[in-house]
């Protein structure tokens, strides 16, 4: 069978209302959705990722052959001699004789410069389509960000909010009388609030096929899978998961959207939304999202408070946006930031969570067992740890892509080497994320049930995040000092005893020599 064009399909492509499905005739397009050692060993993925991006493929490439597309769907199995995915487009245009090769724009760097490269290289007609998902247009990135400057996420949020009339009242002022709700949402689970806590909505997809082939063409991955997989892997079940968070989770879900907690059966769920592997591989559609939380919000008034809403749609609508458009213009430079010079290597319980610090083992373990955990364990649990220890960007970029279902390098590098690393110098936080054990035990029950005693210093059972802290404040000083944020906290230090100085810096120097042993 003889095709002309040739469409490909990333697997983080899944958006089902991109305007290719609606042209007419189409008999002489192949679509092409296709599994690729490739994309499995640029980094090490957990197994939760592979079998979730693989599963949503295949039910993608089905959905495509049900409304009468042509859609070639290739395994491993297929793709196992072609090296890159340049070679199996070549082999492909070459064995169905087509003259064309089309396909969207990749979202991470990488991949469009590899595409960019083939175009000027191949004899075929290389042709690149927006991907039709985000809400700030690719062409107007460049409007709103600049080569390492910082850019106020507050301020670009504002913009967004009225560019796409959002929570705007008829005066063209933010409803509510104020932009930013964040004020009130930040409290911690109360005993009371535990059992209030919703069973999260989970699938159960039979994924078995597709971890034999994982094993059998030795794709090197970490974490746990059984047969099924908890995920969404089709767009109807990323629908059902939102009206699922709009009907259950979001009369609480700003309230409570920075808080942790050990003792509650639910805990990696809480109240989020759990809807970012469906968004990031474009089952949904940002403004889906936000147009039916809005809804919902409007119908419901009685039982869901702005504050609530407002909270979730920054994330989608500011912070979604925002840091796609500082990964676009700090790239390629931007992966290799490494501002504080940070050098250490990442202990190895980040792989198996075996560490006597409760906070890092509920956040690695609950990683490792489900490939999620929320925005505030990733920054201020294991990010936190990672940048009071000093690790080496490169090495915490490469274990969050990997573990996290969501993580696609546009949204997971400036979130981790950015926001969380500060190894950006502050073109995305206007000061490092450091906090010691006191903010964990602020935000959690952790502390309750830790072997280390969170209001100790100095002590072989101290809490180490809170040494660590000092440690890392002073060696950043002559910098951070000057930093209106968090300039002052240097007059706590310099209050304190010279005896009890020396002995917490004792305390962080113990800690980072022996970072295994914690």
């Amino acid at each position: 069978m003889q095709f002309s064009t040739i469409r490909f399909i990333f697997g983080d492509q899944l958006n089902a209302n991109h305007s290719w499905y609606k042209e007419q005739d189409q008999q002489h397009i192949l679509y092409v959705v296709a599994e690729l050692k490739q994309e499995t060993n640029y980094v090490k993925h957990h197994i939760q990722k592979v079998a979730a991006f693989f599963a949503a493929m295949e039910n993608f490439a089905k959905a495509l052959d049900k409304v009468g597309l042509n859609c070639l769907l290739l395994t491993l199995d297929d793709t196992k001699d072609d090296s890159t995915l340049c070679e199996l487009l070549t082999r492909l245009a070459k064995h169905y004789q087509c003259s064309t090769i089309e396909y969207q724009y990749p979202d991470e760097f990488r991949l469009k410069k590899q595409m960019s490269e083939f175009a000027e290289q191949s004899d075929l007609d290389v042709k690149g389509y927006d991907t039709e998902h985000f809400l700030l247009p690719f062409e107007d990135i460049s409007t709103h960000f600049k080569k390492d400057k910082h850019v106020k996420m507050e301020f670009f949020y504002r913009a967004m909010r009225k560019r796409f009339n959002i929570l705007i009242d008829d005066d063209n002022q933010p409803c509510g009388g104020q932009w930013n709700f964040d004020q009130q949402n930040r409290n911690k689970l109360k005993q009371n609030d535990l059992d209030k806590i919703p069973a999260p909505l989970c699938f159960s997809h039979d994924v078995s096929h597709i971890l034999k082939r994982i094993e059998k063409h030795k794709v090197n991955t970490f974490g746990e899978c059984g047969k099924t997989l908890l995920w969404p892997t089709t767009r109807n079940d990323a629908k059902q998961l939102l009206r699922f968070f709009c009907e259950n989770l979001l009369p609480h879900f700003g309230q409570f959207q920075d808080a942790m907690t050990c003792n509650s059966q639910h805990q990696w769920s809480l109240y989020h939304s759990r809807l970012s592997f469906a968004l990031n591989t474009k089952m949904l559609h940002p403004m889906q999202v936000i147009k039916q939380v809005l809804d919902t919000y409007e119908q419901h008034t009685d039982d869901i408070d702005i504050a609530q809403v407002e909270g979730f749609i920054r994330q989608i609508l500011g912070w979604r946006e925002y840091v796609r458009g500082i990964y676009w213009q700090n790239m390629p430079q931007y992966s290799e930031k490494n501002h504080l010079n940070a050098q250490r290597s990442l202990p190895e319980y980040f792989w198996h969570g075996k560490t006597n610090m409760n906070c890092m083992q509920h956040a690695i373990k609950q990683s490792l067992e489900t490939a999620y955990a929320h925005h505030i364990q990733r920054l201020m649990v294991t990010g936190n740890f990672c940048l009071l220890t000093a690790i080496e960007p490169t090495e915490v970029d490469a274990w969050y892509l990997g573990i996290y279902i969501d993580a696609i390098e546009w949204v997971e590098m400036p979130n981790t080497r950015g926001m969380s690393q500060f190894a950006d110098g502050g073109l995305i936080a206007t000061k490092p994320y450091a906090a010691s054990g006191n903010y964990i035990n602020k935000m959690s029950d952790y502390c309750k049930h830790c072997s280390y005693k969170v209001k100790e210093k100095t002590t072989d059972d101290a809490c180490p995040f809170n040494s660590l802290y000092w440690h890392f404040m002073l060696e950043h000083e002559e910098q951070l000092s000057q930093n209106p944020r968090i300039g002052m906290i240097y007059k706590n230090w310099y209050k304190q005893d010279e005896a009890l100085q020396q002995a917490t810096l004792e305390r962080a120097n113990w800690c980072l020599n022996n970072l295994e042993k914690l």
